[in-house]
């Protein structure tokens, strides 16, 4: 029987592709690697040549994409993706086409998101997608704990005017995270991992969700409105959906506490930017500060009406980028693409429309 064929859109970066390319090939599968992410072209051919196929293309670009995966129509058993490549219908159509050799059967993300997958259309062509939940929680939470830590003490602003030759003293002393309120909106691996950390700080915590995780030190609340009255600092770490798309809107900025700040490490989606972006150029708007990790455009496509606001601190979706989490995301997203295509489906976690 033929080995199953595998589409790497993004290789794990660095030293740690080696890891996660010997984990896939000691699964037997067939792999075929797009280079437009690897730094070392060179090497990684010499590298891997006799091992592993290689193809280059922008996987941003569904058209490119559709034509590196049906090319000479051979078709790939599973995609692996790592930074959310969109993966919609006309695509998944394409990519389980009967005509081709091999119909796309298994999408597997290295990360916990998978709202770029179009999920009723997977389930259409009957393909699994999988997914690596946790992998990088601890990360994330680390991330937000720093966001925290740099818009409640200021540090940009402090760090630009050194920068320019200012001795700036603050205007009023700080408040230490003993004094303020952390609201978390999303109790699950993430949330929890924050919660923990905030709390061992000082920070009184509390949080909204469905289903918190057991152990949690957050204090629950009942609602949105609830979370967003009473805290000082507010969290985001929920997935997107129908649901939470645009749930942080005008309505709820302005109902946050005076001089609150909101973090966003979850989906770009959750909030609307523009509103965000208006409420932090008002003085007189309840938000002083907002730390965003993760935006509606991303990637090539990346703006934001954020861009230029001094108090909007900026980073390109960078929270879960540990050499940790991506590397137990990577192997563990191999894992779980390999027993898939095995017909070994016990404890992989799938995800349906």
């Amino acid at each position: 029987m033929d080995k199953a064929r595998i589409l790497l859109l993004d290789a794990a970066p660095g030293e740690l592709m080696a890891r996660e390319l010997d984990r896939l090939l000691g699964h037997g599968l067939e792999i075929t690697l797009n280079l437009r992410r690897v730094t070392d072209h060179t090497g990684t051919r010499e590298t891997w040549g006799d091992r592993v196929e290689f193809t280059d293309f922008d996987a941003f670009d569904e058209s490119a994409l559709t034509a590196a995966t049906v090319r000479g129509g051979e078709g790939y058993d599973a995609l692996k993706s790592r930074a959310g490549v969109p993966l919609r219908a006309r695509f998944l159509a394409a990519a389980t086409d009967p005509a081709l050799a091999r119909a796309l059967r298994v999408i597997g993300r290295a990360g916990a998101g998978f709202d770029h997958v179009e999920l009723p259309a997977a389930a259409r062509h009957g393909v699994t997608v999988t997914h690596t939940p946790g992998s990088n929680a601890g990360a994330v939470a680390e991330f937000a704990l720093a966001q925290l830590l740099a818009l409640t003490r200021d540090l940009p602003a402090h760090n630009a005017t050194a920068h320019r030759g200012v001795w700036r003293a603050p205007a009023a002393p700080a408040a230490q995270l003993s004094e303020l309120t952390l609201g978390i909106a999303g109790l699950g691996r993430t949330g929890s991992a924050l919660a923990g950390r905030a709390a061992a700080l000082g920070m009184d915590v509390q949080g909204l969700s469905r289903q918190p995780r057991a152990g949690t030190p957050a204090r629950p609340v009942r609602s949105l409105t609830a979370l967003l009255t009473t805290s000082d600092v507010v969290s985001l770490h929920l997935p997107l959906t129908a649901e939470t798309r645009g749930m942080i809107g005008r309505a709820e900025l302005a109902s946050m506490r005076p001089g609150s700040i909101l973090l966003n490490t979850a989906r770009g989606g959750i909030v609307d930017e523009q509103a965000l972006a208006d409420a932090l150029r008002d003085p007189g708007h309840p938000l002083a500060a907002a730390a965003v990790d993760t935006f509606a455009h991303e990637h090539a496509a990346f703006a934001s009406p954020l861009f230029g606001l001094p108090n909007a601190l900026l980073t390109p979706h960078v929270a879960g980028m540990t050499r940790s989490a991506i590397s137990t995301a990577a192997l563990h997203c191999a894992d779980h693409i390999a027993a898939l295509l095995g017909g070994r489906p016990e404890g992989v976690p799938v995800v349906s429309a």
